[in-house]
Formats: C-alpha cells, sequence, structure tokens
C-alpha cells in the first residue's frame, strides 16, 4: 500500500472533500482523485463515496489503521534521520503544561532550548514524528505507578517526578475550609473540563472508579493561568498538581482519598544523545521513579 496514497484518503475522509484535500496537501483535484482510485484498485473495494464524500464501511476500517501506520512511518523516518546525524544540535522539548513543573524547569539548559506546550495527548506524537527530542507527559497515578502512555509508536518513558495533588477551589466555596477532600464527595461538584491545561475528568472517573464528574465549562486551551482564572470566578473545580494549584481567588485543598499522585514522564524515541542526555542527566530521571520502559506502539 502507498503511504501517499493513504495520506491523501485520509485527508479526503477527514475533509469530506476532494477540492479541500488539493488545496491542503498541494495537489490538484484530479491528482488527489487519481490517487483514491489507484487506492481502491489496489484495494480492490470503494473507499468513499462521492455524494456526499463519506467513508465505506471498507473506509471507515482503513482509517482505523491509517492513523497508527502513518505514524510509524514518520517516527521511523525521524529516528532513522537522528542517527544519521540529520537532526540539530539544539534541544526541542514537547511538554503537557502541567508537566513542566518547577524541577523540570529548572533542570533545562541556558540556551539551546525550544520548548512547545501542546496538549498532553499530542506530545508522544511529537516525539515519536521527530517534532520534538524529548517530551514530559504527566498524569494521575498511585504513588510509584507508571503512566498509562498511548502507544503511538517505539518510546522509551522514565519517572521523572510525582507530586501531591489539590483541587482548586474559589475562595468562597463552601468547601474552600476544608483540610482534605476526598475525590468521592465531589463527584456531583461542576468541574472544568480542560484537557489540555488541566488534569483529565476521565482520569478523575478512573480514579474514582464510577460516573461523575460532569463538566460545567469546557477549555480547550493550554494556559493553566487562565484555567486557575476560571476556577476563581466560580466556572467549575479543577484538579491540578501542588506546584501549580495557586491563584488569586482561589484555594487549593489537598485531595486525601484515593491516594493518587501527580506523576511526570520523560519519553524519548531511540538512545538520549547531546543536549537530550543532558537534560535528562540534570533532570536525574534514573532516580525519579520506576526503571525505564519501552512502549512498543
Amino acid at each position: 500500500m502507498d503511504p501517499h496514497l493513504l495520506r491523501t484518503y485520509v485527508a479526503v475522509a477527514r475533509l469530506a472533500s476532494f477540492s479541500a484535500a488539493a488545496r491542503e496537501l498541494g495537489y490538484t483535484q484530479s491528482a488527489v482523485s487519481q490517487h483514491i482510485a489507484a487506492l481502491e484498485q489496489d484495494l480492490g473495494t470503494p473507499l468513499l463515496t462521492r455524494r456526499p464524500v463519506t467513508p465505506t464501511r471498507a473506509g471507515e476500517r482503513l482509517l482505523e489503521h491509517a492513523g497508527p501506520l502513518l505514524l510509524r512511518l514518520d517516527a521511523a523516518r525521524a529516528e532513522v534521520a537522528a542517527l544519521a546525524g540529520a537532526a540539530d544540535e539544539g534541544l526541542t522539548l514537547a511538554a503537557a503544561p502541567t508537566a513542566l513543573t518547577p524541577r523540570t524547569l529548572q533542570a533545562l539548559p541556558p540556551t539551546g532550548v525550544t520548548l512547545r506546550v501542546l496538549p498532553r495527548a499530542d506530545v508522544p506524537e511529537a516525539v515519536a514524528t521527530g517534532a520534538a527530542h524529548l517530551g514530559l507527559v504527566d498524569g494521575l497515578a498511585a504513588p510509584n505507578d507508571p503512566l498509562r502512555l498511548a502507544d503511538v509508536a517505539p518510546l522509551t518513558a522514565h519517572g521523572a517526578g510525582q507530586e501531591p495533588v489539590r483541587v482548586l477551589l474559589p475562595a468562597g466555596h463552601p468547601l474552600a475550609r476544608r483540610t482534605g477532600l476526598r475525590l468521592g464527595d465531589l463527584a456531583d461538584a461542576r468541574w472544568l473540563d480542560a484537557p489540555g491545561a488541566g488534569l483529565p475528568l476521565r482520569q478523575l472517573r478512573s480514579a474514582h472508579g464510577t460516573g461523575g464528574f460532569r463538566p460545567a465549562l469546557r477549555y480547550e486551551g493550554t494556559d493553566v493561568r487562565t484555567l486557575t482564572a476560571l476556577a476563581a470566578a466560580g466556572h467549575g473545580l479543577v484538579l491540578l498538581p501542588e506546584s501549580a494549584a495557586a491563584a488569586p481567588g482561589t484555594v487549593a485543598v489537598p485531595l486525601t482519598e484515593p491516594r493518587v499522585v501527580h506523576r511526570t514522564e520523560l519519553v524519548h524515541a531511540g538512545a538520549l544523545r547531546g543536549p537530550a542526555a543532558a537534560f535528562a542527566a540534570r533532570l536525574d530521571v534514573t532516580r525519579s521513579g520506576i526503571v525505564a520502559r519501552r512502549h512498543a506502539g
């Protein structure tokens, strides 16, 4: 299967338009049509209906495979380029907003760094495709337990630190005077849904073992300060690592049950070299939790 044809198919299916896919990919509309026809001939089945442009049943199944296949190809290209010395000498670090703890920030070298703040779900892909040399991901976990990372590609993960978590409340909230809060008592509260900036609500549901945690407002940015300002304005509660849970007009109450922590992990593809290895050494990942583990993808 030609990956160029597959990329064209994914673009057409995502945009539901041959002309829009042509503009995005820099092809003519005729070339896009030829790509789709060639892929359908190769697979021996129609992949798209034309009016409207939607995937067939076979096309939907192909889409499920296409993302991981193309990502693995990009990851292979990036890793080979790095081994061949094609990578630059600087350090590009992709990080989820709340993974940028004081400890990780202090470990950054003084020069030659590009820091890319991304939604946490996008960090492993940035590392796998070579868009970043290293990634910092985070989430809720039992103390000293590893995070459950999506197997997007062969990546190695190291524990890079953990800290307590706190519930951020408006200063006038009825629970603001508590010395500790149980997650089960907050399942029916109004929450901020901020998957890019805070700890995702699905992780709260997983930690609690049930449903609940309904979002009152969804914030799709990556700015933690905006998220804490929304909490201060009474738009919902938010769970944050202790180092990020401080903002005017709010109170940060420790989460006492279940016993979970905010865990940060360093992820990379291939062997650590140059500035990436120096950063990992400053972060001292070998003393920050579990032994490095490999995600097979």
